[in-house]
């Protein structure tokens, strides 16, 4: 798959002219500032604060960090295409839950399903799909599904600074890793062609799979079974597991996100780690420590004890999402999708 094409070029200004701006969707401000010094000094050779090539290891929550959450995490609308089918051939999902507060149309009560709730969805409606279908399937949907509120297709409700910060840790030869409680299988079809990152850099929660050899050719089948679930305190676990080393930046948005920063920043003395604080109810949402989805609370007192950097989406980004035109080549084209 090619990388999202929204993003600015890093090449170096003509002697003279201005520097180009590697964050242009950024306004100037003090999360702008610490996050160009931070980078500026573990990339320094020589420098106190230097942090060799190799250890220049960067990860970022997914939802609510990289794209929207709201009203409920968008994996859920994923399985809920999948459920309404399922519940036909099976009524009794409908009286046990999740499934029953799943199919029930309450948004209210849909948003208070956790990733535990999420993954036994995706686990009962995806059981016996090998995981090459789970693909395809998960290609089809990112590709023409739509929001609900907004009528975006949901690859279009990224945040464009966001996309900003992972191509410039990247021009500045860090490896970026999406460490997010969503599904694994879930994000693996569509990150490197949305945020440039590869499948095998994605974490995250999973169903467990078995290998399967039949008449029919070998595979890899989904079981009806939650394997790992990737927050919280499973956010570390999850990256020692996977990366095998401690990470010098880290991004999130929430308190699953809180033991993945504390991991992080425990580690050597240079590291950063940053809070997407959403405060923009006109061009998002507005919600932190009363939310279901993406509460907010516990992180949000400890970000200035640990000098852990608030950005504040309606101060600090001046714009949220892709313009319309760029929006177009983050969505997986059918050509690709074929493949």
């Amino acid at each position: 798959m090619r990388a999202a094409l929204v993003c600015v070029g890093m090449g170096t200004a003509a002697a003279g002219a201005t520097p180009v701006d590697p964050l242009p969707s950024w306004n100037e401000g003090d999360a702008k500032t610490a996050i160009l010094q931070f980078v500026s000094r573990v990339t320094a050779q020589g420098g106190r604060d230097f942090v060799p090539q190799d250890e220049r290891i960067a990860v970022f929550d997914n939802d609510g960090t990289l794209w929207s959450e709201q009203p409920y995490y968008f994996q859920l609308a994923f399985a809920l295409d999948r459920l309404g089918k399922i519940a036909a051939e099976k009524p009794e999902l409908a009286r046990t839950e999740p499934f029953k507060t799943a199919l029930s149309g309450d948004r209210a009560a849909m948003a208070k399903l956790d990733q535990h709730d999420l993954l036994k969805i995706v686990a009962a409606t995806h059981a016996g799909m090998s995981v090459a279908q789970f693909e395809r399937e998960v290609r089809d949907w990112i590709g023409t599904a739509r929001h609900a509120p907004s009528g975006r297709r949901y690859a279009e409700m990224v945040f464009q600074p966001m996309l900003e910060l992972l191509v410039y840790l990247r021009s500045k030869d860090f490896k970026t890793y999406i460490v997010s409680g969503g599904g694994i299988d879930f994000m693996r079809p569509w990150t490197q062609a949305v945020y440039g990152i590869p499948p095998e850099q994605v974490i995250g929660s999973s169903v467990k799979t078995r290998f399967v050899s039949d008449p029919d050719g070998v595979r890899l089948e989904k079981l009806p079974e939650i394997d790992f679930i990737d927050d919280g305190p499973g956010k570390p676990v999850g990256i020692q597991r996977h990366i095998g080393r401690r990470p010098i930046f880290a991004a999130g948005n929430s308190d699953g996100d809180l033991q993945m920063l504390q991991w992080t920043t425990a580690g050597r003395p240079a590291t950063f780690a940053m809070i997407v604080h959403h405060t923009d109810a006109g061009r998002e949402w507005a919600y932190d420590r009363k939310s279901s989805v993406g509460r907010l609370d516990k992180a949000l007192d400890l970000a200035p004890v640990q000098g852990w950097t608030l950005v504040d989406m309606k101060k600090d980004w001046a714009v949220v999402y892709p313009s319309p035109q760029a929006s177009r080549n983050l969505v997986v084209p059918d050509e690709e999708r074929k493949q």
